[in-house]
């Protein structure tokens, strides 16, 4: 009796062996096997946000990253699946089995993708349980100052726009006096609860309420002052310190001298960005002044004694006979004052010899009578 030749398998087995083969979910979700449950969950985000279907991802893989994090980003789970592999949950908790309506369970999506519900489309946006304590906006300006201003401070007076809280309603929004009901679409939670479809199933989703606004509460008329805002905007002035030294460019932030909280909230902060105009004959580098001095060509050779301009005043600066142009020369102490208050910059004056472009016949001669 002949042998008979083996026969390749059919398609149909080849489908079926590859259907339950064994599934790696380290290898899935790209870890290893020792991987902490914080590198699993941050791999589990990246990859998810890579394959998520509605960012023209692959469906089937992203299925497949889920099945895995359902698995490993579980304690319990994790500990069986090390154990006994895949085969411990063939009864439902993954491989053809897997139950795909009931992944929400267990599962807090907005702490599992970090804020990234928008970009995965989990519902719509977050309603708030009333009205809330708001902290109030920071607020910005320029502040000019020239030269001199920028080296020994000053105190200034700035006024500007600023929204604070309505003295009519006291930041209610409401008319006083006004009749006030609780909201019947949300009884007074400020947020309604939906049900939104996703490839993870039905998930519950908190919205803030249409009727009310997130209030919780409907006015029959709103405040005649800030129209329902609790914010109006006033014009307030106050007095500022500029620390002697500061430079253009720096910031100066005042705690609490932004726009007004609500209901109670914290107010925003202040901030003085400092813009300094530049000054014909003083430039700043760093905490040093900078100045240039001309003098002339007898001055240069003989030395002299000259007036030199600073901040503070004029000094006696004595010219060595002989000078170069181009002589930097340093003044101690006529620079900025530093502002952690230690020490002082300096002052740096480069001589300019002073070339006459015509000189007279007798002057001429003069010069070439010079044996230098």
């Amino acid at each position: 009796m002949s042998a008979r030749a083996p026969q390749p398998p059919r398609a149909g087995a080849l489908c079926s062996l590859k259907k339950f083969m064994a599934k790696d979910y380290y290898k899935i979700l790209g870890v290893d096997k020792n991987a902490s449950a914080a590198e699993i969950k941050n791999s589990f985000r990246k990859k998810a946000h890579e394959y998520h279907p509605d960012k023209g991802g692959d469906e089937e893989k992203f299925k497949e990253l889920n099945e895995a994090y359902q698995i490993l980003g579980s304690d319990e789970k994790r500990k069986k699946y090390d154990q006994f592999g895949e085969a411990a949950f063939s009864n439902g908790a993954g491989g053809a089995g897997f139950d795909w309506s009931n992944f929400q369970g267990g599962i807090n999506m907005d702490d599992l993708f970090g804020g990234f519900s928008d970009i995965f489309g989990f519902g719509g946006s977050r309603g708030r349980e009333g009205k809330r304590a708001h902290r109030g906006r920071d607020l910005e300006l320029n502040l000019d100052l020239n030269f001199k201003e920028s080296v020994f401070g000053l105190e200034k007076e700035i006024s500007f726009n600023k929204q604070t809280v309505c003295a009519h309603c006291h930041g209610d929004g409401a008319e006083p006096g006004s009749k006030v009901e609780t909201c019947s679409t949300c009884q007074g939670a400020g947020y309604v609860i939906g049900i939104s479809r996703t490839i993870l199933g039905n998930i519950q989703t908190k919205n803030t309420c249409p009727q009310c606004q997130g209030e919780g509460k409907i006015y029959s008329k709103k405040c005649s002052k800030c129209s329902g805002d609790g914010l109006i905007k006033k014009s307030t002035k106050i007095k500022v310190r500029i620390p002697a030294g500061i430079a253009n460019g720096e910031t100066i932030r005042l705690s609490g001298y932004g726009d007004d909280g609500l209901l109670g909230g914290p107010a925003g902060d202040l901030y003085l960005q400092i813009r300094v105009a530049p000054d014909k004959t003083f430039k700043r580098d760093g905490y040093d002044i900078k100045t240039e001095l001309k003098i002339n060509i007898k001055q240069a050779i003989l030395g002299d004694k000259v007036d030199v301009e600073t901040v503070y005043g004029p000094v006696t600066l004595k010219i060595p006979a002989g000078t170069q142009s181009g002589t930097v020369f340093k003044l101690r102490n006529k620079g900025f004052p530093r502002l952690n208050g230690f020490g002082q910059g300096e002052q740096f004056v480069t001589v300019k010899v002073d070339i006459p472009k015509n000189i007279s016949r007798h002057d001429e001669k003069v010069i070439k009578q010079l044996e230098i």
